[in-house]
């Protein structure tokens, strides 16, 4: 079942009003994502203020979620002798059966008004759905179910699925309801009926190779009709005893060829109307009584087989239909943050902190490389392009701000502030307000020097190609023509100098267009697309103890979850991995004793090699790590969140520089492979490789070197998107347990703006020169053409004596003239760049198919037999045994893996 967006208000208030005192804690299980942690923090400060009892439970892929159904969930199921409850599933749980996987099988024998009595609120931001989470769970009448859709006379309490609907299961989804709910209605299928589908399918297509040779030519050769005849004679005698009375009712009729696509039936004999059947002249008047009668005939009932073969042909189309929503591929939906914070909304309490825990969450999913490896969204009745749903979060997000957060007043007016600075410390001591401001593309800018923050910036480095010596070289002479030395740019941004720290931002965008920088910093056109502050990033501060953007909070809290929140684990200032002290991630999260997750067929690793005292419960303390991180951080708290972010800063900045050295290494030695549907790189050695088994690490990795690919296509006028072979698999070598992490990303743009190719810029530099000789040609022109009037006028003013009228009127021509030239130029000027404004197909970000790793990767497993575990809620990823790399890749590289 699944709840519209309107009620969960409503489904939220009925929790708390039918919770008691003797009722289960609220169990909500969580996956380990910064959106989803930013989730948990909004719905546990809503159950605090009312009282309710909760557990929060971290699982990190389908095996922990199984092993906390049977651990927490599957005793409180009314037909085992629990009493119900509820359990929450925050990032987790939409794309398998989650009611069997954590509340396990129904007994038959069971009461239906009883049921199991627990109900699973799922919120996921992942797609495709389950669709037995959407649509199933509910029984035939139920009261306030229509459809699968929750009404607003629902009445909770009998337990089941519910998924929180962020609107695009009303909106897109009804193909796919409508077919499940015909597959739902028909019987069951027998092996008779299995094998009557498989005849029918072959006649069908007989029918449609002779209709389609046939079509136009109705007066085709009487060997065809009679080989047609016999393919039907043929067919007829697979039929049943059963129906040899309606196959005689049914030989009994004149035979008939249909066309494609017509239903009126064309006569088996040659020539004559249709309406006469070729009756003799002198029998016309006899059967005419017979051919048409006064009032048209029943239509004769089908046979049974004829209604067999209908079931099973809308059985297939329906069946198809579903297929190809989960065939599509996976996306990324609207951020379980977001929703949650819309609930807050509902009920009245959003602040401050629960806005700033939206905003966070929204940020990290904007990030991700999955979120841009969304479907197309079909366009508009008018033609135009639909705007994303993610753009659309942001600006919400961004009314909210001042709305939450209005500007100080002082003696009477708002004090003025830069437009173009970036915040970096509060307006006061006790200032915890959240505002708005112009984030250029750098990463930690005000926890690094603005040259390291430049350097470890995915979208300046890739475009810069920093991973070579020219690369760099081409950073330092950006600085220079920015006026910036290289003994500036080292220093920390906030001891920059302030004149570059408030100017810093036009600088960029004076030089961001010669150095395909477009979008690093927020322009006016993607400003006045939907707002005066499009594309402007948010910023808090806690004081005088720190300002953070939420890009920032988002990455450092990202960062705990990849690499950990144990201190010394790495050498912050050279990233180098200490194997001395602790082993890779996963031979830390691997716990033999849960149970196998779905569809995995190897855990990689034996029994004898970990046990479950030596090996941690990682998964809980990163997770618990992180949470802290976002801890509110109020006057009357002790600061801890921003505490522990502040103190994980150099971690965000470890993960960082592996990435670049890493990223670096692999296009400079030339290390991607190019495969037939994608491109592939391998990770097996170097100082950061037990630092990239954990997918997240890894993911990020892929995403740097997908961008840094995507633009050196760019550049060399490739159409970045257009081809299949734009996707990515990066896989890392996790020696320990001889498995291969791999991690698949869609094709797809190359971020923000647009990546001109060194023919374009060329091209765009003549224009530039000629428009500018033109410019300075007209201006000459006119200067003549004034001299030319004004000597003239001299000479008739001085043949009449007034010399002086002659001076003031030159200096008011002369003005005159000058204004009208320079409004001319300023309009040509104008009308130059709305030229180029008008050139969308140019500029135009090329936007990414759907990601069909996921499903490649299964095909993959079921028809090569390889030793592959598939365990994250994210389906492209996986891991490979070691020596079935190799045959794995072989048979990926002929799967479409782009939608």
């Amino acid at each position: 079942m699944y709840l519209p967006r309107g009620q969960i208000a409503s489904l939220y208030s009925h929790l708390v009003a039918a919770t008691t005192p003797s009722s289960a804690p609220i169990l909500i299980l969580t996956s380990l994502t910064v959106d989803a942690l930013c989730a948990v923090r909004i719905l546990t400060a809503l159950l605090k203020r009312d009282f309710l009892p909760h557990t929060v439970v971290p699982v990190s892929g389908y095996a922990e979620l199984q092993d906390a159904g049977e651990r927490l969930v599957q005793s409180l199921r009314r037909d085992r002798g629990g009493a119900g409850g509820t359990v929450v599933c925050v990032g987790c749980g939409g794309g398998v059966d989650v009611g069997e996987v954590l509340c396990g099988d129904v007994a038959e024998d069971a009461p239906a008004a009883d049921g199991r009595g627990v109900a699973v609120w799922v919120l996921d931001a992942r797609r495709p759905w389950n669709l037995e989470n959407v649509f199933g769970g509910a029984e035939t009448g139920q009261r306030g179910v229509k459809e699968g859709r929750l009404l607003s006379t629902y009445t909770p309490g009998t337990g089941g699925v519910i998924v929180w609907d962020e609107g695009d299961i009303e909106e897109e989804m009804a193909a796919e309801r409508e077919a499940y709910f015909a597959l739902r209605e028909m019987p069951d299928i027998s092996d008779e009926d299995l094998a009557l589908s498989a005849e029918t399918q072959e006649y069908e297509g007989a029918e449609d190779d002779e209709a389609g040779a046939g079509d136009g030519a109705v007066s085709s050769s009487s060997s065809s009709r009679q080989q047609s005849g016999r393919k039907r004679k043929a067919s007829s005698e697979l039929s049943d005893a059963d129906d040899d009375a309606d196959d005689e009712n049914e030989n009994e009729r004149p035979r008939q060829r249909r066309r494609s696509n017509r239903s009126t039936p064309i006569p088996s004999s040659p020539g004559g109307r249709p309406l006469s059947f070729q009756i003799p002249s002198s029998q016309q008047g006899d059967v005419l009584d017979a051919i048409m009668p006064s009032s048209p005939p029943a239509p004769k009932p089908l046979s049974l087989r004829q209604q067999k073969k209908q079931l099973l042909k809308m059985r297939r189309k329906h069946e198809a239909t579903l297929q190809r929503y989960y065939d599509a591929g996976s996306w990324t939906g609207e951020p379980v943050s977001s929703m949650l914070y819309s609930l807050a909304s509902e009920l009245g309490r959003e602040d401050n902190e629960l806005l700033w825990l939206a905003i966070v969450g929204v940020e990290s999913v904007a990030m991700s490389p999955f979120t841009a490896a969304q479907a197309n969204k079909p366009r508009l009745a008018d033609g135009s392009k639909r705007v994303n749903r993610l753009e659309l979060v942001k600006e919400v997000l961004r009314d909210e701000v001042p709305r939450l957060n209005p500007p100080p007043i002082e003696n009477g007016r708002t004090p003025h502030t830069d437009p173009d600075g970036i915040p970096t410390h509060a307006r006061s001591p006790t200032d915890s307000s959240i505002r708005l401001s112009p984030e250029p593309r750098f990463l930690l800018i005000r926890h690094w020097s603005l040259y390291d923050s430049m350097m470890h910036s995915p979208y300046l480095a890739t475009r810069l190609h920093v991973w070579g010596e020219q690369g760099r070289k081409r950073l330092h002479k950006l600085l220079a023509k920015m006026g910036i030395s290289l003994a500036e740019a080292g220093k920390g941004y906030l001891h920059l100098d302030m004149e570059i720290k408030q100017t810093l931002n036009k600088r960029l965008v004076k030089y961001a267009e010669q150095y395909n920088l477009n979008g690093l910093v927020p322009s006016a056109e993607e400003s006045n697309r939907l707002s005066s502050k499009g594309g402007w990033g948010f910023v808090r501060s806690w004081g005088w103890r720190g300002t953070l953007s939420a890009v920032d909070e988002a990455t450092i809290v990202s960062a705990i979850l990849e690499v950990g929140a144990e201190t010394n684990s790495f050498d912050t200032t050279l990233g180098r991995w200490d194997n001395s002290k602790q082993h890779s991630y996963n031979f830390r999260m691997h716990r033999p004793s849960l149970p196998s997750p779905p569809h995995s067929s190897d855990s990689g690793l034996d029994e004898q090699t970990a046990t479950t005292n030596e090996a941690p419960d990682w998964t809980t303390r990163r997770f618990f790590a992180a949470f802290d991180a976002l801890a509110p951080s109020t006057s009357k708290s002790t600061h801890a969140g921003l505490s522990t972010l502040l103190h994980h800063i150099p971690t965000a900045q470890t993960l960082a520089r592996a990435i670049l050295r890493t990223g670096s290494a692999l296009i400079s030695k030339k290390q991607i492979r190019h495969l037939h549907a994608f491109r592939m790189a391998v990770v097996k050695e170097g100082p950061d490789v037990p630092l990239f088994t954990h997918p997240g690490a890894l993911v990020k990795l892929a995403a740097w070197i997908a961008e840094a690919v995507s633009v050196l296509e760019a550049e060399k006028g490739h159409k970045v998107g257009k081809k299949g072979d734009d996707a990515l698999v990066v896989s890392a070598l996790d020696e320990g347990r001889s498995v291969y992490v791999v991690v698949g990303l869609g094709a797809g743009g190359v971020g923000a703006g647009r990546v001109r190719s060194k023919a374009e810029l060329k091209e765009r530099e003549e224009r530039k020169k000629q428009r500018a000789e033109a410019k300075a040609a007209k201006a000459a022109a006119k200067a003549r053409k004034r001299d030319e009037r004004r000597q003239f006028r001299r000479e008739l003013l001085a043949a009449n004596g007034d010399l002086e009228s002659d001076d003031s009127a030159a200096e008011e021509s002369d003005a005159t003239e000058s204004s009208a030239s320079s409004s001319s130029a300023s309009s040509s000027d104008s009308d130059s760049s709305s030229t180029e404004d008008e050139t969308p197909a140019l500029r135009r970000k090329k936007s990414r198919g759907k990601n069909r790793f996921g499903p490649a990767f299964q095909e993959v497993v079921e028809e090569t037999g390889a030793r592959v575990r598939i365990d994250s809620f994210e389906h492209c990823v996986v891991e490979v045994r070691k020596e079935d790399l190799s045959g794995f890749m072989e048979a990926l590289s002929g799967k479409a893996v782009v939608g």
